[in-house]
C-alpha cells in the first residue's frame, strides 16, 4: 500500500487510540505534526508522545487531548510544570532503548529528508532511535522537510514503508556556539594536555565540550564516537584535526546552521543509539577519552549531573553508558570537567552535600578538570582522591572542604 499523502486535520485518520509514540526531537522536533498532534485534542485519545527533549532548544509540550501525556528523559522547563500528564524517567541511553522495546511504541511522528534516488528518507540530524526503532513500530508518520539534510552513514527509511507523510519547509532547531570564557578556556587547555593524538573522544554539548575541542586543534589523528555533535565539532574538521575518512560517528548533531550545511560530506557517519551507546562497540575502540560535565562532585569523586538546588533538570543521559565503554578500551580515559564554582558556590562538595542522586559513581571517574588544575583519581586512597579534588576547587572554598573532609577521614580511619 502505498503512503497517504496527509493534509492538515488527517493525523487522527492514520493514528487513532493512544499508546507510546515516539516523535522526533533535539534538532528534527517537527512544529508541523506537534501542531496536527495538539489539533486533534481528544480523538488520539490516549496517546503518550516521547523522545529525547533538549532544554532551551525543544519547547513543545506535544499536548493533545484530556488523556494524553508526554514520557520525557530530560525535564524541560516547559514538561516540568505539566504534572501528571508529564512522566519523567531519569534513565540511561542504554535503558531509554530498552525501554522502548518493552512498551513497544504504536507509533512513531517524526521529520525527515525527502527520498533519496534509492527511495530512502535520511533522518538527518536526529538519527539515534528513530533509525534503531522504526522496523518495530506500525504505524510511521513522516515530516518531510526539504530544508533537512540526507546525512550520511544510516540509509534512512524507505519511503514506501511510511503510513502518511506530510511535507512542509521548517528550518532546524539551532543551538549555536556560546563565546567561552577565560575559566572555559582553561579547563580546554588541561584537557587537552589528557588527549593524545589518534584517540577517539565522546563529548557533548556547550561552551566547555566546545572550547575542549578548539584546544584540539594541534592534535591530529583524532575520532569522534559520540552520541551529541555539535559546533565545536568544525573547529576540528577545519583545523585538520580528525583522522581522514569518516572518523566522526555520530548519532545527533545540534547546533547552528554553518554545522548543519556540513553534514552532508567530509567525515560525518550517522549511527542508531545502539551503535553510538553500545558497551561492546566502545569497549573495543582504542583510546577511547570520555569528556563529560556535572553540576557537583564530591570528595569521593561521584558526580552529580541531574539536579541543582532549583530541582531536577536533566536525566543522567549517555554519560554512564560511555563511562562505562571507556573502562573497557584499551587506554581508555573517563573525564568530568566543570567549573569550579558558579555564583559563588563551590561545585566541588563535602561527601553528603551534593544534590540529587549519584550519576556516576567513583568507579566511573578517572580525572577532574577545573580551570585550576587536574585531578587525577587513579589508583588512589579516599584521602589522596579529596586532596587532589581540594587542590583544584576554587580556592575561596579549600579551606572549608579541607575542614569537612577532616571529619570525614576520621570515620573511614585513614592515615
Amino acid at each position: 500500500m502505498q503512503p497517504r499523502h496527509l493534509r492538515p486535520g488527517d493525523l487522527p485518520a492514520v493514528l487513532s487510540g493512544g499508546g507510546l509514540t515516539l516523535v522526533s526531537s533535539c534538532s528534527a522536533e517537527s512544529d508541523l505534526l506537534e501542531a496536527e498532534v495538539a489539533a486533534a485534542g481528544d480523538a488520539l485519545g490516549a496517546i503518550d508522545c516521547s523522545g529525547i527533549f533538549v532544554s532551551s532548544l525543544n519547547r513543545a509540550t506535544w499536548q493533545a487531548g484530556a488523556q494524553s501525556r508526554v514520557t520525557t528523559f530530560f525535564l524541560t522547563p516547559e514538561l516540568k510544570p505539566q504534572g501528571h500528564r508529564t512522566r519523567f524517567l531519569p534513565l540511561c541511553y542504554h535503558d531509554i532503548l530498552r525501554f522502548y522495546r518493552q512498551e513497544r511504541p504504536v507509533a512513531a511522528l517524526f521529520m525527515c529528508a525527502p527520498p533519496d534516488e534509492q527511495g530512502n528518507s535520511s533522518f538527518g540530524t536526529e538519527v539515534s532511535f528513530a533509525a534503531a526503532l522504526w522496523r518495530e513500530i506500525p504505524v510511521r508518520i513522516a515530516h518531510i522537510n526539504p530544508l533537512m539534510p540526507r546525512t550520511p552513514g544510516d540509509p534512512g527509511i524507505p519511503f514506501d514503508a511510511l503510513t502518511g507523510w506530510f511535507e512542509s519547509g521548517q528550518e532546524l532547531r539551532s543551538m549555536p556556539s556560546g563565546a567561552a570564557d577565560p575559566a572555559s578556556e582553561a579547563i580546554a587547555r588541561h584537557v587537552a594536555g589528557l588527549v593524545p593524538d589518534g584517540a577517539t573522544l565522546q563529548t557533548g554539548l556547550g561552551k566547555i565540550p566546545d572550547a575542549v575541542l578548539a584546544a584540539l586543534s594541534g592534535h591530529r589523528g583524532l575520532r569522534l564516537h559520540t552520541g551529541l555533535a555539535g559546533d565545536g565539532v568544525l573547529s576540528l574538521i577545519r583545523a585538520g584535526a580528525l583522522a581522514e575518512g569518516p572518523s566522526a560517528l555520530v548519532g545527533t548533531a545540534i547546533g547552528s546552521r554553518d554545522l548543519y550545511d556540513g553534514l552532508t560530506d567530509g567525515p560525518f557517519q550517522f549511527r542508531p543509539v545502539t551503535v553510538t551507546h553500545d558497551a561492546e562497540t566502545l569497549g573495543g575502540l582504542e583510546r577511547l577519552i570520555t569528556i563529560n560535565s556535572a553540576m557537583e562532585i564530591d570528595l569521593f569523586g561521584q558526580v552529580f549531573a541531574e539536579n541543582s538546588s532549583r530541582g531536577f533538570q536533566s536525566g543522567p543521559g549517555g554519560a554512564s553508558d560511555y563511562a562505562r565503554g571507556a573502562r573497557r578500551s584499551p587506554g581508555g580515559l573517563r573525564i568530568i570537567a566543570l567549573p569550579a564554582s558558579a555564583k559563588g558556590q563551590s561545585r566541588i562538595v563535602a561527601p553528603g552535600q551534593g544534590h540529587g542522586p549519584v550519576s556516576l559513581s567513583r568507579f566511573d571517574v578517572d580525572c577532574v578538570v577545573t580551570e585550576h588544575g587536574v585531578a587525577d583519581l587513579r589508583f588512589k586512597s579516599h584521602n589522596a582522591r579529596a586532596a587532589a579534588l581540594i587542590a583544584i576547587a576554587d580556592p575561596q572554598h579549600r579551606d572549608a572542604l579541607a575542614a569537612a573532609w577532616h571529619g570525614v577521614a576520621r570515620q573511614i580511619q585513614e592515615d
